[in-house]
């Protein structure tokens, strides 16, 4: 399994979810994105795209004003 990082700092509701979602496409089923934002609105949206999307949100959390986002490709 291969992890790889999404910088969306700085970016306001919906480009964090949209930036994740083309990533999401060019990665292996298994791999994980990671994602980091600023937008608290991510905190609901990346749930919600995840559920929408089937694939699995394994971890988030906060941090120095940091969103962090672990999206595994299931679909």
């Amino acid at each position: 399994m291969t992890d790889y990082p999404l910088d969306a700092k700085g970016l306001q509701c919906p480009l964090p979810v949209l930036r994740a979602r083309k990533a999401l496409k060019t990665i292996a089923i298994g791999d994980t994105l990671t994602v980091e934002a600023t937008d608290p609105g991510a905190v609901k949206d990346f749930p919600a795209f995840c559920e929408a999307t089937g694939n699995a949100l394994r971890s988030s959390g906060q941090r120095d004003g940091v969103y962090h986002f672990v999206i595994e490709r299931i679909l």
